[in-house]
């Protein structure tokens, strides 16, 4: 019989790619983790690594294993649960990650309604970049993740990850009180190719929103500040050092700036919740119908 403790092993080398990240994650010393590998073998009676003089890498059994293995982990997870009886969704934890203005009303309005109803389940929030918190999901530290997907930057989730889609959030354009291109309902990007930006890191990668659609517009912009919070951004423009690209949810209620729509290749967000299927903690679907609810309210209200 496989062991449960030397899967767990497994599924962290092939998550972190070598076995200093899964002694890292386990808080086991690299020679323990190889160790367990060797002893996951006997078990299996198949080849599940290939070593080299200076890397490691899993067999096609071992890559098929580790892809298997968190699905084991949930079930027993599930079976230890149903032992305890806490198979209830009014007990228990729920933990939550979340992008920031994620938590500037979506999540807010869901867990106001969730904690009423079930006041006994501990919730455990986490605040990061959907990127940074995605491994915390793949390997049960989260329950659920907020997640966005800009698109114009397209993004595939993890397998053994699926996604429920909440809502689709407009990319708002937020100016300085005054203005000129504040008169207009719409403003098209290339209006503005002459004024500096205030913007954001990107999404994983360098480049921001903002600049994958100047591209399309057909100028680069001058970017004077980076910011992943729309505080210091809202703050900025508000101060007339520039204009901005902030997704709805960031500029709600925005005082002292201008807010209008752009007009424009693909300038929206589409929000959602990532979860593992295979997760036995029954307080999560509950969640989710209340975090759909709480989508379904900012939809009606921003029209």
């Amino acid at each position: 019989m496989l062991s449960s403790h030397r899967l767990r092993v497994l599924r962290e080398v092939f998550r972190t790619g070598s076995i200093a990240g899964a002694a890292r994650t386990l808080r086991l010393s690299p020679s323990a983790v190889s160790h367990q590998l060797s002893r996951l073998e006997e078990e299996a009676g198949v080849g599940l690594v290939e070593r080299g003089a200076q890397s490691l890498r899993l067999t096609a059994a071992g890559r098929r294993l580790a892809t298997r293995a968190q699905e084991v982990l949930d079930l027993i997870e599930a079976a230890e649960k149903d032992l305890l009886a806490q198979a209830r969704a009014d007990a228990g934890q729920l933990r939550i990650g979340f992008f920031a203005s994620s938590g500037y009303r979506l999540l807010p309005l869901a867990l106001s309604t969730f904690a009423a109803r079930y006041p006994a389940v501990d919730l455990d929030l986490v605040e990061g970049q959907p990127h940074e918190l995605m491994p915390d999901l793949e390997r049960g530290a989260l329950d659920v993740l907020v997640v966005f997907e800009h698109a114009l930057d397209p993004w595939r989730p993890p397998e053994g990850v699926e996604i429920t889609s909440l809502l689709e959030e407009p990319q708002l354009l937020v100016l300085p009180l005054g203005h000129p291109a504040g008169r207009t309902a719409r403003v098209r990007l290339a209006d503005l190719a002459d004024e500096p930006w205030i913007t954001t890191y990107g999404t994983d990668t360098p480049v921001s929103v903002l600049e994958r659609a100047s591209v399309l517009e057909g100028f680069s912009p001058r970017i004077r500040c980076r910011s992943d919070h729309y505080e210091v951004t809202l703050g900025l423009v508000r101060a007339g050092l520039g204009v901005a690209l902030v997704p709805s949810l960031g500029a709600h209620g925005a005082t002292g700036v201008q807010v209008c729509r752009v007009e424009g290749p693909r300038l929206y967000r589409r929000i959602g919740a990532a979860v593992r299927p295979t997760n036995p903690n029954p307080a999560l679907r509950s969640f989710l119908d209340y975090l759909l609810d709480a989508a379904g309210r900012l939809r009606s209200a921003t029209g």
